[in-house]
């Protein structure tokens, strides 16, 4: 089908820089006009044939309101019996993408490689629920789901489509909006940055990765390079001094920066990353740049067998088969490398079965995951994001975050969580043992953060009676 698009802002990974950069490669118009086709046809082709969503509704809600003064000029057509997207700017800026199985989608952009094959899973014991939908008795946690799926007003639709509230290892409410039930797999964005601090933390556990020393990326390797000096812990934390954009803002100029046009006019995105230069010393300075994780996703690439179909033996047997994340595909780029800044998708009973992992200090039924200590090192704030409150892949109210006491006043202080673009987010609060998964496509200002605020406060009292 042909379709109009409408508005142009791009909701990418948690957002990107406002301005280009001056002089920059990146500001090449061609490619600046890619981003644009190339969005659409990613996310329709992960929408139909990865989740399996209504694409009407899907593109309404969540693409065409991000789209501005091109919209008249973009047109998107869906090919299911070759299980491929097409889309075009103007006619001319023509994009592709197609499905590949366990890779999800991928915009074609010179060769592809064939694509790499799941394993088959291994039946996790780990269980947080019964197969039936969990609808909760008590009016109060009836009350707060009914306040999150209410629409907010005239700032911005809310747009929720799931909530899932897991109370000491049990799940005791979700709800889920028509044309999703329990097994839709839902784009986490910028919450798969965390599941890319779980890759690297089971590596450390296992002593094939570091945090400390320098980060192993083959051309930072010479000690005369200043990017030498670069560490795993610089990369999760956000303050490898990397300069490459940034990606907490969002507006239609965003298709100009570096890390836009990385994740979609590049094939190899971690190749993007590793030439950028460096703006600060590292450790001095944060900025949230989606080039930091991509790099960990090639490092962990390169760890586990250096391909995809390594990639995925790994990403199954030591993460989603032991934690029951059955309907989980993180999808790849041209080079292999998982798209580890953004796209996972996954049911939300799998993101809470995530957040189950953190909430239990990295134990799973009895069996450690991630290293002893690697939870509170996640969640423990970095110097330099006190005003959004950043640890190591996870957001934080832990430490001096002023973040905290403005916008998420009544999440403990011990509470962190994943987020990502437009409401995704895994909330955890190990006080009160509870997991909060709420999921949508919220445009409200802050993203529906003051909602899932009020959500985790109601929740924990209703819990607490």
């Amino acid at each position: 089908m042909n379709q109009p698009l409408s508005r142009f802002r791009f909701p990418i990974l948690g957002g990107f820089a406002a301005t280009a950069l001056a002089g920059s490669v990146f500001a090449r118009p061609d490619r600046a006009l890619a981003v644009g086709p190339n969005l659409v046809s990613h996310q329709l082709c992960s929408a139909i044939f990865v989740a399996g969503l209504e694409p009407d509704t899907y593109y309404r809600e969540a693409l065409a309101p991000s789209l501005g003064m091109f919209a008249p000029l973009v047109r998107y057509h869906i090919d299911r019996q070759q299980k491929e997207v097409t889309a075009s700017l103007a006619g001319a800026f023509r994009s592709r993408a197609i499905y590949r199985g366990a890779e999800g989608c991928l915009v074609v952009q010179g060769p592809t490689r064939p694509p790499a094959v799941a394993p088959l899973p291994t039946p996790s014991l780990f269980s947080i629920c019964g197969p039936s939908l969990v609808t909760p008795s008590d009016p109060a946690l009836v009350a707060a789901l009914d306040h999150e799926f209410a629409d907010p007003g005239p700032d911005g639709p809310r747009i929720t489509k799931a909530v899932v509230i897991v109370h000491d290892g049990r799940i005791v409410a979700e709800r889920y909006a028509p044309g999703y039930t329990v097994d839709t797999p839902m784009l986490g964005w910028s919450m798969t940055k965390s599941v890319t601090n779980a890759l690297v933390g089971i590596l450390v556990r296992e002593k094939i990765l570091s945090t400390s020393g320098p980060a192993p990326v083959a051309a930072w390797a010479n000690k005369t390079d200043l990017r030498n000096g670069i560490s795993i812990d610089n990369l999760l934390r956000m303050n490898s001094g990397l300069k490459f954009g940034q990606s907490l803002t969002q507006n239609w100029k965003t298709a100009f920066d570096p890390t836009a046009q990385m994740v979609f006019a590049a094939p190899d995105m971690a190749a993007v990353a590793e030439r950028a230069r460096l703006g600060s010393v590292p450790g001095s300075s944060w900025r949230y740049s989606n080039g930091n994780t991509l790099l960990l996703s090639r490092i962990v690439r390169d760890a586990v067998g250096g391909d995809a179909a390594s990639v995925l033996r790994f990403v199954h047997a030591e993460l989603f088969d032991k934690l029951g994340m059955s309907h989980a595909t993180l999808e790849f780029d041209a080079a292999g490398t998982p798209i580890g800044a953004s796209h996972l998708w996954a049911p939300p009973r799998d993101w809470a079965r995530f957040g189950m992992l953190y909430l239990d200090d990295g134990v799973i039924g009895g069996e450690r995951i991630l290293p002893a200590g690697w939870v509170d090192y996640s969640a423990r704030l970095t110097a330099g994001s006190e005003a959004i409150g950043y640890g190591a892949g996870f957001w934080t109210n832990r430490g001096d975050a002023a973040a905290a006491r403005l916008h998420r006043p009544h999440m403990p202080a011990d509470s962190f969580m994943a987020q990502g673009s437009l409401g995704q987010y895994v909330i955890v609060v190990p006080s009160a043992r509870l997991v909060i998964v709420r999921m949508g496509i919220s445009r409200t200002p802050g993203e529906d953060i003051e909602g899932v605020d009020r959500l985790t406060s109601e929740a924990m009292a209703a819990l607490a009676r």
